[in-house]
């Protein structure tokens, strides 16, 4: 029998593989199953998003053809409108704007254009399992930046080693922060990461997928907005999430051109790009009124806060998070004697509820579970009500 290849097999089932056998589990028992699992919006996209997706369709068959690669004039360019009326970036949308499949796939192959077998990516742990797996599968080695509560979940990157820091080519970051749900307050950090990159001649894979899922007046920053930081970072940013545009398969990674050319090189050998009539549509969805982004913010705003508040009152003690639609758990405390993945396994068998166990993100996410706010609002109130009746039992 052919075996797959090496690095593949290295890598372990993939997290959401797992969820969703527990799932099917529940389902085959006849279980009400409400999914907090995998981030994947609930809510439809956008109406004038898709009406304009089905014109360009009907209407305009050359948008059926073979896309350029890296994006289509009209695409780059209103991502460079779209970056200096949103963070004050300048861009050159010739050279410095990449069009993706989503930036889940920029982020992994960024990883295999760059990566040599042996060289080092500093991944946070916990953190986006692309980061990891990807650089697995380039043959790379993973070191990992430990995300503390008590650091505010910001890696603290003086306390890398030298000997790793000669073999480190890539450093990945992300906030607002998947799982962690952590926001950067001010600049500062970014600053601090500008000087370490360009110290050690690291690439930083800058993933900004949740900048615009932000509450209480919090706006997310760009890397680009630190002097220098051009010089040094790729920044990705996915459609998927602000307009609940995920299964389109479309986002941008946009960085200096020398910087950015590996990866379109490594994207024209194995694809094609984005289809232009989603291309068309994502250009629609950055130049329409953003009242639709407001509105799906106020959404999970409303979810967050009704459901935070019930964890609190049964029990559960969970805060609420500035950024992404996510809630970062501790592990309850009658059931911290279990494992994250046994807890989320008993949790799925005795209630329905499916959520993601922290060690799916890195082993600095054992004891926590994260909560999606993917389903209907009156979900949250039957979750509840069956949380408080599980909490009681023990």
């Amino acid at each position: 029998m052919v075996h797959c290849s090496d690095n593949l097999s290295r890598l372990p089932p993939y997290l959401f593989s797992a969820i969703n056998i527990l799932k099917k589990a529940a389902y085959e028992k006849k279980l009400d199953v409400i999914d907090l699992g995998m981030g994947n919006p609930d809510l439809p996209t956008p109406k004038h998003i898709v009406e304009r997706l089905c014109e360009t369709v009907t209407e305009h068959p050359k948008t059926h053809r073979y896309p350029q690669a890296k994006g289509i004039p009209k695409f780059r360019k209103t991502v460079v409108e779209w970056y200096e009326k949103r963070f004050g970036v300048k861009l050159d949308p010739e050279h410095e704007v990449l069009a993706l499949i989503g930036s889940k796939e920029g982020v992994g192959h960024l990883v295999m254009a760059y990566s040599n077998p042996g060289d080092v990516a500093l991944v946070p742990n916990p953190g986006y399992p692309v980061y990891f797996n990807s650089t697995i599968l380039a043959g790379g080695e993973i070191y990992d930046l430990p995300l503390l509560k008590e650091n505010n979940y910001l890696p603290d990157l003086t306390k890398i080693p030298n000997s790793i820091l000669k073999r480190a080519k890539i450093i990945f970051l992300n906030y607002p922060n998947n799982p962690t749900t952590a926001v950067i307050e001010d600049l500062s950090f970014l600053k601090e990461v500008v000087k370490f990159a360009k110290k050690y001649d690291i690439l930083v894979a800058y993933d900004n997928a949740y900048c615009e899922i932000t509450f209480e007046g919090y706006v997310a920053p760009s890397f680009f907005q630190v002097a220098g930081a051009k010089e040094v970072g790729i920044e990705f940013y996915s459609f998927s999430k602000t307009y609940n545009m995920a299964g389109w398969r479309v986002g941008f990674a946009i960085g200096d051109r020398h910087l950015l050319a590996p990866l379109e090189k490594f994207k024209s050998f194995l694809d094609y790009g984005v289809p232009m009539f989603i291309q068309l549509s994502a250009v629609l969805a950055l130049t329409a009124s953003q009242d639709c982004v407001k509105e799906i913010v106020e959404v999970y705003r409303r979810r967050r806060d009704k459901f935070v508040a019930g964890l609190n009152k049964i029990g559960w003690s969970v805060e609420k998070p500035k950024g992404t639609f996510y809630l970062w758990a501790p592990v309850p405390e009658p059931y911290q004697h279990l494992s994250s993945l046994e807890f989320a396994e008993l949790l799925i068998q005795k209630t329905g509820i499916a959520l993601t166990p922290g060690i799916g993100y890195g082993t600095y996410g054992e004891g926590y579970v994260r909560m999606a706010l993917v389903t209907h609002d009156n979900r949250f109130h039957d979750a509840l009500l069956r949380l408080k009746k599980f909490l009681k039992k023990e």
